[in-house]
């Protein structure tokens, strides 16, 4: 039966504070600052998941990463336009092009934990937890898949929130994986 082994709530008023946040759990990753928001809040929750797993930077196969939100990479890409919109002070960006597409964050989230299952990136209007549920369910008809690393992230304007959770499905301990439990494990407030 499919369960929900772990689960982290972030949230942040603003880009700086994730910064801060990453600097108060004195982690060693230089690339993190050149990360876009999204990026850095999905690094930051894996980081927080992850940071007792025994062999955690082995390379693993069996683990997909999934990630919903509804603002894609708009933040960046207004930063990007920025760049570009003015010919008379052009000066394209190609460290805020690469941001410029939202499945960058599993790409991230992937390479900081040598994670080398599935990896999607799904827009939506809002946090969905059916949509959310069955998405990470079929990850799962692909038998090499045991796991499945999943978040809603959202990072635009005044509104940074991550909700990470990782599903197992061989798991004896957790919460069974359905809609409600879902919906109540995003809603216990956390950091």
């Amino acid at each position: 039966m499919m369960k929900i082994t772990k689960y982290i709530k972030l949230s942040f008023r603003n880009t700086a504070e994730i910064s801060e946040f990453y600097r108060s759990l004195q982690i060693d990753y230089p690339k993190f600052f050149k990360m876009d928001s999204l990026s850095k809040l999905g690094f930051l929750a894996s980081e927080m998941l992850f940071k007792d797993e025994e062999n955690r930077f082995s390379p693993n196969e069996n683990i997909a990463v999934i990630c919903f939100n509804r603002s894609s990479s708009l933040y960046t890409d207004t930063q990007y336009q920025k760049t570009i919109q003015d010919n008379n002070n052009y000066f394209p960006s190609p460290s805020l092009f690469v941001y410029t597409l939202p499945n960058i964050v599993t790409g991230e989230i992937a390479i900081r934990n040598n994670l080398l299952g599935e990896t999607a990136c799904y827009i939506c209007k809002e946090f969905d937890a059916k949509q959310m549920v069955e998405t990470v369910k079929n990850t799962f008809y692909d038998l090499t898949t045991t796991a499945v690393l999943a978040a809603w992230i959202e990072c635009f304007e005044d509104k940074c929130e991550v909700f990470m959770f990782l599903v197992d499905k061989n798991a004896k301990k957790g919460t069974a994986f359905t809609i409600e439990n879902l919906e109540k494990c995003r809603n216990i407030n956390q950091l």
